[in-house]
């Protein structure tokens, strides 16, 4: 199956969306990590070093990926003629996607290798990029 051009352009969009978001969260750790003092109540502080980096780059792979495969999913759903085939495996890939966040996820907190706040927050960046897509072009008649 070969992904069609519409697949490949909003896959393309998406990460570049995505890539922008975790570069202004990155933006924002460093900004909290020079002004918040590093003695906050119940021993908090804000980090930003290689930890907030890689789950930042962590969550960016599985935001993309996470949006790769529903496109493709529904790219194959939209030729079948089964209907009900087709709902099986739109939900198996919805289950598939879901099952990916939660073990990353598990992975961002558990590996002392990453930051888990850093490696969460890039899963919901692909949703708001096209909500605020969505608005700002809505003005433009597409």
């Amino acid at each position: 199956m070969e992904l069609q051009p519409a697949v490949k352009k909003e896959t393309g969009n998406v990460a570049l969306g995505t890539g922008i978001g975790v570069l202004i969260m990155f933006v924002i750790f460093f900004v909290l990590h020079m002004v918040l003092p590093k003695d906050l109540p119940f021993g908090y502080s804000v980090p930003f070093d290689y930890k907030v980096i890689l789950g930042g780059i962590g969550g960016f792979i599985v935001a993309v990926v996470n949006f790769l495969w529903m496109a493709i999913t529904v790219q194959k759903v939209t030729s079948m003629e089964d209907e009900k085939l087709a709902r099986q495996v739109m939900g198996a890939s919805y289950r598939n996607r879901i099952l990916m966040h939660i073990l990353w996820g598990i992975l961002a907190f558990v590996l002392p290798v990453f930051n888990a706040a850093a490696g969460i927050v890039p899963l919901i960046i692909p949703s708001w990029y096209i909500k605020l897509r969505g608005i700002f072009s809505a003005g433009k008649g597409g």
